[in-house]
């Protein structure tokens, strides 16, 4: 059974999961790394969900706020030995649900183009594929997503 629980980035086990995302990030990234990784850091995110498969951390995201209307998922996870169960999009989901109850309309992101999974799995969800923002402007491995929440 899988369960989802509400925390902030100071949570160990979210901590964990972010250590084996940056190393499969740096990876897939390769020399592009470095720049992404400058944005992602989990100092002070307030909105963490971790996701757990029988007591043990399989997966895990993060919300921040981008503007008064949107904000941006973060650090989405899944362990590659749970991946295709279902986890990722809960996951999604939660932090959907919690952007909504915070006030917000939107939630938008940035993947890599590389993360193939990933890009299927935002597409899968309902989010619509938006002009790079911010930083991801003119970044070619970039593709930004939005979804208004309803």
């Amino acid at each position: 059974m899988t369960t989802c629980i509400q925390t902030t980035s100071e949570n160990s086990d979210f901590q964990q999961l972010v250590k084996l995302l940056d190393a499969y990030l740096a990876e897939k990234d390769g020399n592009e790394h470095a720049f992404y990784a400058q944005y992602n850091k989990t100092d002070d995110i307030k909105q963490v969900i971790v996701a757990y498969r029988d007591d043990v951390p399989v997966g895990c995201g993060a919300i921040k706020a981008f503007s008064a209307q949107a904000m941006e998922v973060k650090r989405m996870y899944v362990k590659p030995e749970h991946r295709g169960q279902g986890i990722a999009s809960l996951v999604l989901t939660e932090l959907e649900s919690w952007a909504k109850l915070l006030g917000y309309e939107k939630c938008l992101l940035e993947t890599g183009k590389r993360q193939q999974e990933a890009v299927a799995l935002y597409q899968k969800n309902g989010y619509q594929i938006i002009p790079n923002y911010g930083q991801y402007i003119g970044v070619d491995n970039s593709v930004c997503f939005e979804k208004i929440l309803m």
